[in-house]
């Protein structure tokens, strides 16, 4: 689910903004691609599903693409009711590419989540109602630093408990990359974890923010393509098609939200048309095609997960 406020919507187009001049300007000599052994002119892509935990109907769609290779990496999202059973099958699979999908956000409109951590210890991230906020501005606006990194340590902690093999993270609805604060302590926990973190060279959402500083060999995804809304379902796959189509080298992420179009999807989402319970199901319903795995083979993509990307990383700086 993606956040309602403008600073989102600009984002749900292929995203092709250029980054930070810092990181561009600091360009390493060999590409990502050449650093994990492929040449020059390969084009690497994740396939990654967010959302891991939110609930059944989410996380049957997400193993059942997991398990037939249909993505290479998820995301998990901790505070969620399901969590349980996200860090069971992480347990279970520990080949899987499962990252911790960091929440400061609960944005359905009646079904919510608090944080990990107590609430007593973290009073600046929920909202009037207990919960974690609906958007991202409230959390940009009153969220304090060391409460966020707590949050998210408890969060990155929690799933190691339950025996999840962590393999990168990633920001719920973007809401790290809102401020300054929130960017660093983002940063932070990948250092601290020795975990690579999702921010790309060219994409407005997802993108080294203007005020962000990330060294350009830590920058491990060139471009992250995500569906807009205004897609009519029979044109579902043409759009994702016509994206990937169009890339030249490099690495890149879809985010793919999956999940299925059923009673408890509906209810969950009732009022979300927009990342709802249809749009996971055409997103699951594509991901899952016979066109569209052909499609990624004619185009000769790499298919890759972040286990792999982390190897790319300067020595120490990976798993």
């Amino acid at each position: 689910m993606r956040s309602r406020n403008f600073l989102r919507t600009g984002c749900l187009a292929i995203a092709i903004c250029v980054s930070s001049a810092f990181a561009l300007a600091q360009t390493p000599n060999k590409s990502v691609q050449e650093r994990l052994g492929y040449p020059a002119n390969a084009r690497l892509l994740i396939l990654h599903a967010d959302d891991f935990g939110m609930n059944h109907s989410v996380n049957r769609a997400i193993i059942e693409a997991l398990d037939n290779h249909w993505i290479t990496s998820a995301s998990i999202l901790v505070p969620c009711p399901w969590f349980l059973e996200a860090a069971a099958y992480g347990k279970a699979h520990p080949e899987a590419d499962l990252g911790i999908h960091q929440a400061l956000n609960s944005e359905w409109t009646t079904f919510r989540w608090g944080p990990v951590s107590s609430k007593d210890q973290v009073p600046s991230l929920l909202d009037r109602d207990g919960y974690l906020p609906l958007d991202t501005p409230e959390v940009a606006k009153n969220a304090k630093a060391n409460e966020v990194e707590a949050e998210l340590r408890s969060q990155i902690e929690r799933a190691q408990k339950f025996g999840v093999h962590v393999t990168h993270l990633d920001s719920h609805m973007g809401a790290l990359f809102q401020a300054p604060a929130l960017f660093s302590t983002y940063q932070k926990m990948g250092a601290e974890f020795r975990l690579p973190i999702m921010a790309a060279r060219a994409a407005e959402e997802h993108s080294v923010p203007p005020f962000g500083h990330m060294a350009a060999d830590q920058i491990l995804v060139d471009r992250v393509l995500e569906i807009s809304p205004g897609i009519d379902a029979k044109d579902w796959t043409a759009w994702y098609e016509k994206q990937l189509a169009s890339l030249g080298p490099g690495v890149y992420q879809v985010i793919l939200h999956l999940a299925h179009d059923d009673d408890e999807m509906r209810g969950a989402t009732f009022n979300h048309p927009d990342w709802g319970a249809a749009w996971r199901q055409h997103d699951f319903d594509m991901v899952k095609s016979a066109e569209f795995q052909n499609f990624l083979k004619q185009q000769g993509f790499v298919l890759v997960g972040w286990k792999d990307l982390a190897k790319a990383l300067p020595d120490g700086s990976g798993r």
